[in-house]
């Protein structure tokens, strides 16, 4: 990634919308930080081998007692490729095991792993589920995420408080089909 063109690209940006960032004492280092933004937090799944994360971190044997592991209220955040505005939420994320798990904190980089792209909710879903099923072949998975996004609230219809929730589903539907509603408020 070339940070020092990001950086000039927003300070032509601002100079674009009228503020210049070289007479405004405010935004002197805003094109600079911006670029570090996107590039070290909001953007950094695109440096992450998914199918790599969850193999490095696979937990065989002791499966056959498990029914369902499921991670709850998981911080998520990503950018909305339509606006480069943010979404907030909580997602979570279950399966049923046949005989590979994964360490719990392998779930969590993973969703991150998503989130951190320019990207909508729907993807990040359909992301986790199918590299869950690729590396782990469970009976089934699911991942359910909950976000408000500044695109809705910020801009727009300005629907405060409004939230998106979207599932993506693997596997035996029935049996993910139930988790799914045990997660519905």
């Amino acid at each position: 990634m070339d940070r020092d063109r990001a950086a000039r690209a927003i300070d032509e940006f601002l100079i674009a919308i009228g503020r210049d960032p070289n007479t405004e004492p405010e935004l002197r280092g805003t094109g600079a930080r911006v670029a570090d933004a996107f590039i070290d937090e909001l953007c950094s799944g695109y440096g992450v081998d998914v199918d790599a994360l969850l193999r490095g971190n696979l937990l065989e044997g002791g499966t056959s007692r498990l029914a369902i592991v499921e991670l709850r209220d998981v911080n998520v955040t990503t950018t909305c490729p339509h606006h480069l505005m943010t979404g907030i939420g909580k997602a979570t994320i279950g399966f049923a095991p046949k005989e590979k798990i994964v360490g719990v904190g392998a779930l969590a980089r993973l969703l991150d792993a998503f989130a951190r792209r320019l990207t909508l909710q729907e993807s990040i879903g359909e992301g986790v589920v199918a590299a869950i099923e690729r590396n782990l072949s469970p009976r089934w998975v699911a991942c359910r995420i909950e976000m408000t996004h500044a695109c809705m609230t910020a801009r727009g219809e300005r629907a405060h408080g409004a939230k998106l929730v979207t599932y993506a589903m693997r596997g035996d539907a029935a049996e993910a089909m139930h988790f799914v509603k045990q997660e519905a408020p």
